[in-house]
């Protein structure tokens, strides 16, 4: 059975986006440790779940990166090329090149796509997307990357549990950029 990996950054005080849905309080200047963690993390990996409101920004930023040069376009080619699930009930087209865009149950479908044989799938975001995920208990691994600041308030994408969700950390690293990195695994 295929691993559904969750990443995501995270404040410490466990918001995703800015009660505004702002990301201005995310490290973007990742140091060559955590860019290697992160390729080690993605290697496996052959197919990108997204929730409609990241891949707006998140398919278009990846594709530009790809004529840049290194160190500017680190991953671009992989996120590019790995086919990707936009799941969205209102989307009516797709306009994204190695995309499929999926409207329909959400649970089912995750688990026909991991019972498929294949590599990893990951899930980067968004808050919503994510939050349907956990509430359904769909993620084997949760990879944190918690920026070293605190909103009071944002999104958050706990919010939906009905009750709580017990973890186990199965690992952690700090990086020289001031990310902590968090592996959970459901216990």
């Amino acid at each position: 059975m295929r691993k559904l990996k969750l990443q995501m950054q995270t404040t410490l005080d466990a918001f995703v986006a800015a009660a505004d849905g702002g990301l201005d309080w995310m490290i973007w200047d990742w140091d060559a440790e955590l860019k290697k963690y992160v390729t080690e993390l993605t290697a496996p990996v052959d197919l990108i779940l997204l929730g409609r409101n990241l891949a707006e920004g998140f398919i278009d930023a990846w594709t530009s990166r790809l004529d840049l040069p290194a160190p500017e376009n680190d991953g671009a080619r992989k996120m590019v090329e790995t086919p990707k699930i936009v799941f969205s009930k209102s989307l009516a087209n797709n306009r994204w090149e190695n995309a499929e865009v999926f409207g329909g149950d959400l649970v089912e479908k995750i688990n026909e796509l991991k019972n498929r044989d294949g590599g990893d799938i990951i899930a980067y975001g968004g808050a919503r997307f994510v939050s349907s995920l956990i509430e359904n208990d769909l993620i084997d691994e949760y990879h944190l990357f918690v920026n070293p600041v605190a909103l009071g308030k944002g999104m958050t994408i706990f919010g939906a549990l009905a009750g709580k969700l017990n973890l186990k950390l199965a690992g952690s690293k700090s990086f020289p950029c001031g990310i902590a990195g968090l592996f959970y695994q459901p216990k």
